[in-house]
């Protein structure tokens, strides 16, 4: 009677536990959703969510608000003042000697005004003008550098993406290889039963199959960490597994134009224009330190409600109202000789401006003859590395039977084996290099949006 209640109650807790553990797991697997993406998504995603780009998208915001803060500077400047206060009746002093004479006058002690007051400027050396154009060119460095910032982040998710693709494709390779190395293993353990071979040759066998497993899950590893980056890169929640669409297509490529076609679009890219309009700026700014020379004219104008009036002596205890309109106008005569720094100042800035759209100008040309001298070579190994793995797999074919006819020793099998497995991730990756170098080549010259 004992043992069954004792069973019972341990069928009891066996079943709870297994129940929760099946809800744990499902749990688990709800909670890590596996999002496979292909490049072209990953891209659009990018776009859409990165904080560097949504943070590019609130520099427009902000430089859309100057400008309309800028545009205020013409409206007339308004102003409401009230004032209560009291005060002491008049003494004055009409003796010969100090504090002599005394004769105080009444006063009437309280005060009351409220006024308002109102300037408008008419001209002040087309500064306000200025002032708005310099920050409609800031407005559109703000929309330029906000491309920049979108095609910047594309490439870093194509880089990327591209990277993962060729480890993976590593990754079959290795598995592939692990097969035929423990394949290998069972053929020179056999062999060594029957003394045809050295425990030596074992003993490399067994350590050719350790190097791969090591290599294999080193790059596990690192895809795991490229793939945590890309998710990064493209705004996925934490809980949310990622995974590149390697059944997709990824050939991009268009072929390669002529380089002076590049050339042509990359004289416009985002750097130039941001470049010119930097100096475009430099210019603005030097017409709105010129303007210090110039006079400044107002327009203003006041009305009042004042008690009492003091504007007789003695003040009447009358509430009255006071008003003017007019123009009034200012010139700072200091700025005949404080300004002249200044515009030398704004000057040598058009020049520095000046250089530096022309070291940009050169840093673009250098780069884009590098991805299109590269690209060309690239697609130039694609021949090479084809005849380069039909080789290798005679050349392998060639060695392993030779291997198993015990004419060769493990060593040179080895070789083979290493010979072929980098002839094979030589292609892979001569092809994946290709559509990245592709892509470089269209985000230096400003063509990555139109792709």
């Amino acid at each position: 009677m004992f043992l069954k209640t004792t069973n019972s109650k341990e069928d009891c807790f066996l079943k709870s536990l297994l129940m929760f553990l099946i809800a744990f797991a499902f749990n688990s697997l709800q909670a890590q959703e596996v999002h496979s993406v292909s490049l072209q998504e990953a891209m659009k995603l990018a776009k859409e969510n990165n904080k560097k780009v949504l943070r590019s998208q609130l520099d427009i915001t902000l430089s859309e608000q100057n400008i309309k803060e800028r545009k205020e500077l013409r409206l007339p400047d308004v102003e409401l003042n009230g004032m209560y206060s009291r005060i002491t009746n008049i003494t004055e002093f009409k003796g010969n000697g100090f504090l002599n004479g005394k004769e105080v006058t009444k006063a009437i002690p309280e005060i009351y005004e409220v006024n308002s007051t109102f300037k408008m400027p008419i001209y002040v050396g087309n500064k306000i003008n200025n002032a708005i154009k310099i920050a409609n060119d800031e407005s559109e460095i703000a929309k330029i550098k906000s491309e920049k910032t979108e095609n910047d982040i594309e490439l870093q998710v194509v880089a990327n993406y591209l990277s993962i693709y060729k480890m993976m494709e590593l990754q079959k390779i290795f598995e592939e290889n692990i097969k035929e190395e423990k394949s290998r293993l069972k053929e020179v353990q056999s062999m060594q039963k029957h003394g045809t071979v050295t425990k030596n040759e074992v003993i490399r066998a067994e350590l050719q199959l350790s190097d791969r497993e090591l290599n294999a899950l080193t790059n596990s590893k690192n895809i795991k960490i490229a793939l945590h980056d890309l998710k990064t890169l493209i705004q996925l929640p934490e809980n949310e597994e990622i995974a590149i669409d390697t059944t997709s297509s990824l050939d991009e490529m268009n072929g390669l134009d002529p380089y002076d076609f590049y050339l042509n679009k990359a004289m416009q890219n985002e750097e130039m224009r941001i470049a010119s309009q930097e100096l475009k700026i430099s210019k603005t700014e030097l017409q709105l330190v010129k303007g210090n020379y110039l006079p400044s004219v107002n327009f203003f104008g006041n009305y009042g409600f004042y008690y009492p009036n003091y504007k007789f002596f003695p003040p009447n205890p009358y509430l009255y109202t006071l008003g003017q309109v007019g123009i009034e106008a200012r010139f700072d005569l200091s700025a005949l000789y404080k300004n002249k720094t200044k515009v030398a100042q704004a000057n040598t800035k058009i020049e520095w401006q000046k250089m530096q759209t022309e070291i940009v100008k050169d840093e673009i040309q250098d780069k884009l003859f590098k991805d299109h001298t590269q690209y060309q070579e690239i697609l130039e190994k694609f021949v090479v590395v084809d005849k380069a793995l039909d080789l290798a797999e005679e050349n392998y074919r060639i060695v392993k039977l030779k291997y198993l006819n015990q004419l060769v020793l493990l060593t040179e099998m080895v070789d083979a084996d290493n010979a072929l497995l980098q002839a094979k991730y030589n292609k892979i990756s001569t092809r994946l290099d290709a559509i990245l170098k592709h892509y470089e080549l269209l985000h230096t010259a400003g063509m990555l949006s139109q792709s």
